[in-house]
C-alpha cells in the first residue's frame, strides 16, 4: 500500500503530545495511544490469541513508554460469539497473553487488556451451537432484522438478562481482570461503548427494563457503575479505565439524536468523579469521538456535527484518551491537546503505520491501510506494514 494521498502530515513534536504523562501506576513517555482493534486472528477452538500477535504489540510498541490497550478480550464464553476474538477466561489464553504482554515490556511500555461482552451484538446462531443464551438488557429489543431473524431461526431469542445473570457476568468482568493482571498486564479497560452489553445497558433504546437496571438514567448507569466498582475493588483503581461513547450509533445506539443522552453520560461520569473525589480515582476515562460514530463507515463518514466530548472535562478530573478520526486531523489534535490531561488514540492509522508514534512527532507521511485484511486469518495486513524509512525504500513516497 502507498502513502495516504491528498494528506499533508503536520509534525506535532512541539506539542503536549509528546510530554510524559502519568496513567494509573505507568509513566508513558508521550500521550499517542493505540486504542482496542479488533483483528480477528485468534485460534477457535478455544479463542486463544495467535502467535503473530506477538510481533503486531511488538512493532507497535518499539518506542518506549508507549500505552496500548488491547483488542477487546471476552471474559467468559457468554461474553462472545466472535469465533476469532480472542478470550481471557483459561489458562491456555492467558499463556499466550503473557507472552504479548512480556514483549511490550521489554520494549518498556505498557499494556492495558480491553475486557469486552457483546449482549445483543453476539451472533444468535453461534451462540446457540455452544449452548449458550443469546444475552441483551431486555427481551426482544433486536439491534435490526437481520438480528432477529437470525435469533429465530436458530431457536436463540434474545434474552433480557436477569438480576442473578448481571451478577454473574460482574463476577466474569472481576475474573476477566485478575487474569489479566496475572498475566502482566498493567490494567484493564472496561469497555461501555460502540453499543456493546454496558452500553445498551446506558442507552434506551435497548434497555426497556423497569427494575433497577432501567428506566431512569441512574438506573440505566448501574451495570457499569457496579462492574467498575467490582473491578477495582479486585485490582485496585489505578490499573482500570473504561470507554465509553456519547455520539454513537454502531450497534444502533441512539447517538447526539436522543438530546437527553448527554444527561445520561454526564451522570455516569459525574459517579466516576465522585468516586475519584472519595480516594478510588480510576486511572482514565476513554472517549470516542463524535468524527466517528459507526466503526465500519470510512473517515469523513456519519459524522455527528452538532456535538463535542468537550463537558467530560468539566466533570472528570482526571486524564481523558480521545479516539476517532484524529490521525487525519492534526491541527484537530494540536488543539485538544493543549490541554495536559489529554491523550490521543490513532486507531485505523496504528495499524497501518507500526511507527506511527515516530511520524506523529516528524510529520511523515502515514502508509495508508488495507480495510480488507482487518478481519482477516492472516499475517497480510497484519505483521507486513513497513516503518516509514522501509516505506522510503521501497518507493511508496512516488507512488
Amino acid at each position: 500500500m502507498p502513502f495516504v494521498k491528498n494528506f499533508p502530515p503536520v509534525a506535532l513534536g512541539d506539542t503536549n503530545l509528546f510530554k510524559p504523562i502519568k496513567v494509573g501506576n505507568t509513566e508513558l513517555q508521550h500521550r499517542v495511544v493505540m486504542p482496542p482493534l479488533t483483528r480477528m486472528r485468534a485460534h477457535h477452538p478455544g479463542n486463544i490469541p495467535n502467535d503473530w500477535a506477538v510481533e503486531y504489540y511488538s512493532q507497535r510498541t518499539q518506542r518506549p513508554g508507549t500505552m496500548i490497550i488491547t483488542e477487546g478480550a471476552f471474559p467468559s464464553p457468554q461474553s462472545g460469539s466472535y469465533d476469532n476474538a480472542p478470550g481471557i477466561w483459561s489458562e491456555e489464553q492467558m499463556k499466550q497473553w503473557k507472552k504479548i504482554f512480556d514483549k511490550i515490556h521489554e520494549n518498556k511500555s505498557f499494556v492495558w487488556v480491553q475486557l469486552w461482552v457483546l449482549g445483543r451484538q453476539g451472533l444468535a446462531d453461534v451462540l446457540a451451537r455452544d449452548g449458550l443464551r443469546f444475552d441483551g438488557p431486555s427481551d426482544g429489543v433486536y439491534m435490526d432484522e437481520e438480528t432477529e431473524a437470525r435469533a429465530k431461526k436458530s431457536n436463540n431469542p434474545l434474552h433480557g438478562i436477569t438480576k442473578d445473570e448481571i451478577k454473574q457476568y460482574i463476577k466474569e468482568y472481576v475474573q476477566a481482570a485478575k487474569n489479566s493482571i496475572a498475566s502482566g498486564a498493567d490494567g484493564v479497560e472496561i469497555h461501555s461503548a460502540n453499543g456493546y452489553l454496558l452500553n445498551q445497558f446506558l442507552d434506551p433504546i435497548s434497555n426497556k427494563r423497569t427494575d433497577e437496571y432501567g428506566g431512569s438514567i441512574e438506573n440505566r448507569a448501574r451495570f457499569t457503575l457496579e462492574v467498575v466498582d467490582a473491578v477495582v475493588a479486585a485490582i485496585g483503581e489505578d490499573k482500570v479505565g473504561v470507554r465509553f461513547s456519547p455520539y454513537g450509533t454502531f450497534g444502533k445506539m441512539s447517538s447526539g439524536y436522543d438530546p437527553t443522552l448527554l444527561a445520561q453520560y454526564a451522570y455516569v461520569i459525574g459517579e466516576l468523579e465522585k468516586r475519584a473525589k472519595a480516594g478510588k480515582r480510576i486511572a482514565y476515562i476513554h472517549l470516542v469521538e463524535p468524527l466517528v460514530t459507526n466503526l465500519f463507515m470510512t473517515e469523513g463518514e456519519g459524522e455527528y456535527k452538532d456535538g463535542t466530548n468537550d463537558f467530560v472535562y468539566s466533570i472528570w478530573k482526571g486524564p481523558i484518551i480521545r479516539a476517532g478520526n484524529l490521525a487525519l486531523n492534526p491541527q484537530l489534535v494540536r488543539e485538544m491537546v493543549k490541554d495536559e490531561r489529554t491523550l490521543i488514540g490513532y486507531g485505523r492509522f496504528f495499524i497501518a503505520n507500526p511507527d506511527i508514534v515516530d511520524r506523529v512527532e516528524k510529520g511523515q507521511q502515514f502508509n495508508q491501510y488495507d480495510k480488507d485484511t482487518f478481519y482477516a486469518m492472516s499475517e497480510k495486513g497484519y505483521n507486513d506494514y513497513p516503518t516509514y524509512p522501509e516505506a522510503i525504500k521501497l518507493g511508496w513516497d512516488k507512488k
